[in-house]
């Protein structure tokens, strides 16, 4: 089954559309997470330019993390159009606070699609309902495809119970907040286990990880609330019929005690999770950073939490924002002595420390 998946990501890549991500302002900074993720890595483009005029002649990579990429910015969309052959799209790559449009983004969507050139959206805010852009989309005969766009009645699907015929083990892929790299940290390990010859699957739960090319999910925030947990029940379902996966890797969302969204027992509940990788940022005191929201509980609380819903903690991620390489260190020390569990740093070490957990998981015998 493991190669399988390897031809699909193999003739998925040489069909790939050539992409610019817009950001204009904003790529250093967490709103640009769909970004982020796209720069890491997508199954389903080619990204071959980031537009932002902050950061403009740098590589996209090194804004990111400090590693170079091959991904240049540039400062508007004119020059990248002139730079770039072959250019099929460009996506919004930015989740703002309410999904909202950011005004200043509308002249580039329009030079955009004056040059026929798509444009893929993941915030709530459809471009399908801003009528000059429609407009221009028809006449230049460009594409806007609106991620977010709620599914009719007719395609929901309502929980049924069938998450318990599922014999691969369901691990969630939480958070002690939003924005940590939940989904960073669930493709991570889905890759770790396929080099280890484990055939692991992800479902996606928001707009970019159906932008990087993940073939089941759907968009929990896009989703009426009746439905979600039959759409994850029926992603999971779906996936291990599909591909055989020997595990399912289920992204998070928010958090469990996140005012502005709580988010996280349906992914225990409903999909039927034993298991759960959680990610914390050490030094991010406030939900969203935001004061008034509240301060994020003590990690050990938020274990002791996901422990009543009957879910064992696997591992400990940290998003080391804000962090030394000394402090990220002695943070992992510190927490993996003071929970008795292991705590990784996906992006400085990697996640196959989690490789072997999984291995003996699959040993045990499901319930």
């Amino acid at each position: 089954m493991v190669g399988k998946v390897s031809n699909f990501l193999r003739i998925a890549i040489m069909k790939k559309p050539s992409a610019v991500i817009i950001t204009d302002g904003l790529l250093h900074t967490s709103d640009a997470k769909t970004a982020h993720g796209l720069i890491r890595g997508t199954e389903r483009f080619t990204i071959t330019g980031v537009i932002d005029s902050l950061h403009a002649g740098r590589d996209a990579g090194e804004v990111l993390d400090g590693q170079f990429r091959g991904i240049p910015v540039f400062p508007d969309v004119e020059t990248a159009i002139a730079s770039l052959t072959g250019l099929k799209c460009a996506i919004i790559g930015v989740a703002t606070v309410g999904g909202v449009l950011p005004a200043h983004f509308l002249p580039m969507l329009s030079t955009c699609l004056q040059q026929g050139i798509s444009l893929v959206n993941g915030l709530h805010d459809a471009l399908a309902d801003h009528p000059e852009l429609v407009e221009l989309a028809i006449k230049n005969k460009a594409t806007l495809t609106d991620i977010r766009k709620p599914k009719a009645r007719k395609d929901l699907h309502f929980w049924t119970g069938g998450i318990f015929s599922v014999t691969a083990p369901v691990i969630a892929v939480l958070g002690t907040d939003c924005a940590l790299g939940k989904r960073t940290t669930c493709r991570m390990v889905m890759s770790a286990l396929q080099k280890a010859g484990i055939n692991g699957q992800m479902i996606y739960t928001g707009q970019t990880g159906w932008m990087q090319g993940i073939q089941h999910g759907f968009i929990f925030d896009s989703t009426l609330n009746d439905f979600i947990s039959g759409e994850l029940e029926h992603a999971l379902v779906s996936c291990w019929k599909e591909t055989g996966a020997e595990v399912l890797l289920v992204e998070g969302q928010a958090a469990l005690r996140n005012p502005s969204g709580p988010c996280g027992s349906e992914m225990l509940i409903s999909g039927n999770a034993r298991q759960v990788i959680l990610v914390h940022a050490p030094k991010r005191k406030y939900f969203d950073h935001v004061e008034a929201w509240g301060t994020i509980p003590p990690l050990a609380t938020e274990i002791a939490l996901i422990r009543q819903y009957g879910a064992e903690i696997l591992a400990v991620a940290l998003n080391t924002e804000d962090c030394t390489t000394e402090e990220s260190l002695q943070f992992q020390r510190q927490l993996s002595d003071e929970l008795n569990l292991p705590v990784m740093l996906p992006l400085e070490q990697g996640v196959e420390m989690i490789v072997p957990l999984i291995q003996n998981l699959l040993q045990k015998p499901r319930p």
